[in-house]
């Protein structure tokens, strides 16, 4: 029993002297230096994860810690790309005090003034909804959302928007998703706040890209999408089709600005639902330059 005992402290012993020689000369080692050099040198955690180029969008966080917890959230589950729009109060400390570990997320942020901003040059843009909408939008909930992101073109930016503390997202920034999550909370009690609400998503992106791994070359089965022909349209190239239509259906009289009603909204849906690709983009603005300049050669 001695020897044992004399074997595992020496053991221990070794693995301090290793990570001093890793550290700086006046840093003290805490106890999660020496227990997680055995998790480091685990099977599993040398695993490269399938990687997918998203980021979580943030619309006018109110308070900072919540700016710092949701980064310490987005970090335990390796995503790093985080966009601050409009925050209320930020650099602010309370959002590194929160963000504990994660403090080079928080100094990587990018911080812009609008949506648009966020958004422009993603090809797939998710918003996060604890509510139904008049005009019902696909609603996936955060498993079947990584799914969806995964079946994207590996080379797809992906935006993930989440609203204010207190109202979350307005339904125009909602319509300019192709999709919405929902978290299936408890019918008594479903408040999430948003470090807990970006903890769940990401926890499914880190799980689904785990599966990706544990996939590959067994059975694997890559999105119909992977080969397509065309890029899919950005933010930006959809926005701009949306604009030029309006313009074009308000010219002929089918729309009408004083009463919109909810044909701009469902024409949005209509193409967030078929993902156009920017060829088809470019051939739907062709027509409608077409139309106006008839329109104008008769007028």
């Amino acid at each position: 029993m001695l020897i044992v005992v004399v074997l595992v402290l020496s053991g221990v012993f070794d693995r301090i002297r290793w990570q001093s020689n890793q550290h700086a000369p006046n840093r003290c080692l805490t106890y999660e230096d020496v227990i997680l050099t055995d998790k480091q040198s685990s099977p599993n955690n040398h695993r490269l994860t399938e990687a997918r180029d998203v980021r979580m969008v943030l619309v006018n966080p109110s308070h900072p810690g919540n700016i710092g917890g949701a980064a310490r959230a987005m970090k335990t589950m390796a995503v790093e790309q985080l966009v601050l729009v409009s925050p209320r109060e930020y650099p602010d400390p309370r959002a590194v005090w929160r963000a504990a570990g994660a403090r080079d997320l928080l100094e990587n942020a990018r911080v812009v003034e609008t949506l648009e901003e966020a958004i422009a040059d993603c090809d797939l843009v998710v918003g996060t909804s604890a509510r139904g909408r008049r005009i019902p939008w696909p609603v996936v909930d955060a498993r079947q959302c990584a799914e969806q992101i995964y079946a994207e073109p590996s080379s797809s930016k992906v935006a993930i928007l989440f609203g204010r503390e207190d109202r979350g997202l307005n339904n125009d920034e909602l319509h300019r998703c192709h999709l919405h999550v929902h978290v299936p909370t408890s019918e008594e009690y479903g408040s999430l706040n948003l470090a807990m609400a970006v903890q769940i998503i990401c926890y499914e992106l880190r799980m689904r890209s785990l599966n990706s791994d544990l996939s590959q070359g067994k059975n694997a089965n890559p999105s119909v999408m992977q080969d397509w022909d065309e890029p899919f349209a950005n933010a930006a190239d959809v926005e701009r089709l949306h604009e030029h239509l309006a313009e074009a259906l308000a010219q002929i009289g089918f729309y009408n600005p004083d009463e919109p009603k909810q044909l701009l909204t469902r024409l949005r849906r209509l193409f967030a639902r078929i993902r156009l690709d920017k060829m088809e983009i470019n051939i739907l603005r062709g027509i409608l330059n077409t139309v106006q300049e008839k329109i104008n050669k008769n007028n």
